[in-house]
């Protein structure tokens, strides 16, 4: 494989890897800050211990992000110094605000808060991880400006004898419309996932009988962040959706499995298959008109990638392709929309279970709630999928290709053994978090195995 294809691998494996944890730490973040506004509130210990069994979880998911972030980095600067020095000037700015603000308020806070139990006053403590879910959120505000810019640059002037472009409004770049489209969709998507990892991880306990009135409410407060959030990101999706139709709408076709020009009113496809050698669609289950439903917003055709593609040739060029994976997008789209549908609805069943006592009655209802720890990390990362892939060629929309981006002096040889050595390094702190994970589930909230302990690595019995 060429220098392209393997740097195009690596940033995709960082970056997937480290978005595990990010939605993760985010959400559990909120849900253990709502868990210690209910102890200070209501002054039952079941709360504190709540917050301090969650908290635990957090921290193994914020270490382990700080570690696959400073790996993504490192493979930034080393891979795409081109993409570096052509955009510096607008990375610059909000990605120096999120590591001197957001990510120094999370940091210096999560500190306090992990070292002053019973040192300050509970109301005080509990300010602490509500500062921490606060720089976490305002750390995703400057990471998705930065984003939002690459998806549709605003507040920028090119400067030729530089080959640069260059920042003229940072309140443009804060102003960008698909910025406060990702940014709910991304934060409550994240909600989402604290919320189902702790429905699922009390439900695995609730079926082994262990710490019942623990897990319960915990379970209960996870389902109801699973259920509001949900809801959210589901309508923030939506609006998304009809933005990328008038900002990148190769992406959109893409998204539907459209070819060719569709006329209103247009089905949907439920599922189907691409050929993408010959650019033709092939076999599909369709809902007649649920297309311009969806795209309520959008009035005439639906344009088709091969229309698209002409268009896109007349304007950048002749000798560019300007298709996606579309195959990739089809089914991203599905699975993302498929499992955020399936965990609102398995919130509202969990509530009713819960609220009629039925829950411990339903096996297979705790069984789909393990299960589901895993839904919300599917659907981040088809969401993340959609996001990145469906902006092909470009690294910067309609500005910088992803070919001319690539460091120049990276060889195919060095980035297959970092390739080799970042996936055995990412296989390795996986299992470490899983197994910590499952470590701290396992003991539950009220019991504690020194002797297990002992075999843990001495600064990992921090994190307990």
């Amino acid at each position: 494989m060429d220098v392209l294809t393997l740097a195009r691998i690596q940033f995709g494996m960082t970056t997937v890897f480290h978005f595990f944890f990010v939605p993760l730490s985010i959400g559990l973040g909120l849900a253990v800050a709502i868990m210690e506004t209910m102890y200070v509130v209501k002054k039952e210990e079941v709360y504190k211990d709540m917050t301090k069994f969650w908290g635990k979880i957090f921290l193994l998911s914020f270490a382990v992000g700080v570690v696959t972030g400073i790996i993504q980095e490192f493979q930034f600067g080393m891979n795409w110094s081109e993409y570096s020095r052509f955009m510096g000037d607008i990375f610059g700015a909000p990605l120096a605000v999120e590591a001197l603000l957001a990510f120094f308020l999370e940091s210096t806070f999560i500190g306090l808060w992990h070292f002053t139990w019973d040192k300050v006053k509970p109301r005080t403590h509990m300010i602490f991880m509500w500062l921490v879910a606060i720089g976490s959120t305002l750390s995703a505000l400057w990471i998705l400006a930065a984003n939002s810019f690459m998806q549709n640059p605003v507040g920028y002037q090119f400067n030729p004898e530089t080959g640069r472009a260059e920042l003229t409004s940072f309140l443009e770049l804060l102003k960008n419309h698909q910025l406060w489209l990702e940014l709910p969709h991304v934060i409550f998507g994240a909600f989402v996932t604290g919320g189902f990892v702790i429905v699922g991880i009390s439900a695995w306990k609730m079926m082994r009988k262990e710490d019942v009135i623990f897990f319960r409410k915990s379970m209960k407060v996870g389902l109801i962040i699973g259920l509001i959030s949900s809801i959210v990101t589901i309508g923030f999706g939506h609006a998304q959706t009809q933005a990328v139709i008038a900002d990148q709408p190769m992406k959109f076709a893409a998204m539907e499995g459209i070819y060719e020009d569709v006329a209103q009113p247009a089905p949907w496809k439920v599922v189907g298959l691409m050929d993408q050698t010959n650019r033709t669609e092939g076999p599909s289950i369709e809902i007649p008109y649920m297309l311009s439903i969806l795209g309520s917003d959008h009035d005439g055709d639906f344009r088709g990638m091969n229309s698209l593609n002409k268009e896109l040739q007349e304007k950048w060029g002749k000798d560019m392709d300007f298709y996606v994976p579309v195959n990739t997008l089809f089914w991203s789209f599905r699975f993302m929309a498929g499992f955020g549908s399936l965990m609102a609805l398995l919130a509202i069943v969990g509530l009713w279970a819960l609220k009629n006592d039925r829950i411990f009655k339903m096996k297979w209802l705790q069984i789909i709630f393990t299960l589901c720890i895993a839904a919300p990390f599917i659907a981040n990362t088809c969401g993340w999928l959609i996001t990145e892939l469906g902006r092909f060629p470009w690294t910067v929309y309609g500005l910088f290709t992803i070919a001319d981006s690539v460091s120049p002096s990276v060889t195919a040889n060095q980035l297959l053994f970092t390739n080799i050595v970042y996936f055995l390094i990412f296989s390795l702190l996986g299992g470490v978090m899983v197994f910590l994970v499952q470590r701290v589930a396992k003991y539950g909230p009220y019991k504690e195995d020194k002797e297990a302990l002992s075999t843990i690595d001495p600064l990992a019995k921090e994190a307990f």
